[in-house]
């Protein structure tokens, strides 16, 4: 099997590589290289220089496909590119790590073929995103909590739901960190305030403070909303909660009891919310006739 240089002492020897996205319907032209150009040649070389090979293989069938052949038109190599990032070659025991993979996705861009550096910017400014609010969410962690974030955070990674022993250890930390119901709740709302702040579609981990408000009577998020320490954080965690679905076990019983200034107060702060979703929810949750 090759090692990390192989590729390269094969790059030196193609003349042409021929270049189309994996699993395509077929509409998107192929790209045709001359490498005989030396520029040309030591570019894509560059682009394509391997840092490791770590041992894993992506599950995927990549995402861009470089077919390599020499002089005489005779196919010398196929490395298929996945995620911007790695490298699959036959003669690899495991995917090969690129030493700068934008560097490889502004070479295709140059060429013509600029879907796969569209599509890597856009998962980074996603991923961004998501670490940010990853952050945000654990700032507005309830203290006494802070040496459950990676049990918790796990829950994202695996696609689980807390457990009920979790949840009884949570309910059980608060307790003693934060022994005035009041400001209990108000840690829980800011909690469930904070992160992606979306009412669906949000990562697992979001859900926890969520599965707490649920198990506090209504009189006592009422309290808490109405208590003079509350603001638009927990105005937040509150319409998340209340208009998320089946957030409660009597949830319409307990959205139409609660007081005017609630029902003015909780719509009004939703519609400054950039989610549409989280809008609407409001609307057709808080707002008399709207349900």
């Amino acid at each position: 099997m090759g090692g990390a240089t192989a590729l390269d002492d094969v790059l030196r020897q193609a003349h042409v590589v021929r270049i189309g996205l994996v699993g395509g319907d077929g509409t998107d032209a192929r790209v045709q290289v001359d490498l005989s150009d030396a520029v040309e040649s030591a570019r894509l070389r560059k682009a394509m220089a391997v840092e490791a090979l770590p041992g894993f293989h992506c599950m995927c069938s990549g995402d861009v496909r470089f077919e390599l052949t020499d002089r005489s038109g005779q196919r010398i190599a196929v490395v298929v590119l996945h995620h911007g990032e790695t490298l699959r070659w036959e003669r690899w025991e495991s995917d090969a790590v690129l030493a700068d993979g934008r560097s490889l996705l502004a070479w295709l861009d140059g060429h013509g073929m600029t879907a796969p550096l569209r599509q890597f910017e856009d998962d980074r400014r996603r991923a961004d995103e998501r670490a940010a609010q990853e952050r945000d969410w654990m700032a507005a962690m309830p203290a006494g909590l802070g040496d459950t974030a990676d049990r918790i955070l796990d829950l994202s990674r695996t696609g689980g739901r807390p457990s009920p022993a979790l949840l009884a250890e949570l309910t059980e930390r608060l307790r003693r960190s934060c022994p005035d119901p009041v400001e209990r709740v108000l840690a829980l709302l800011s909690w469930y305030g904070s992160g992606s702040g979306r009412c669906s579609g949000f990562p697992v981990h979001e859900g926890v403070p969520g599965e707490l408000l649920r198990h506090v009577p209504i009189t006592g998020l009422v309290a808490a909303l109405l208590d003079p320490r509350a603001r638009g954080r927990h105005d937040a965690g509150a319409v998340r909660h209340l208009v998320g679905r089946r957030s409660r076990p009597h949830q319409e019983r307990d959205l139409a009891g609660l007081p005017e200034p609630l029902r003015a107060r909780l719509p009004a702060h939703a519609r400054g919310s950039s989610d549409p979703d989280k809008r609407g929810r409001a609307e057709r949750w808080l707002v008399p006739g709207r349900g």
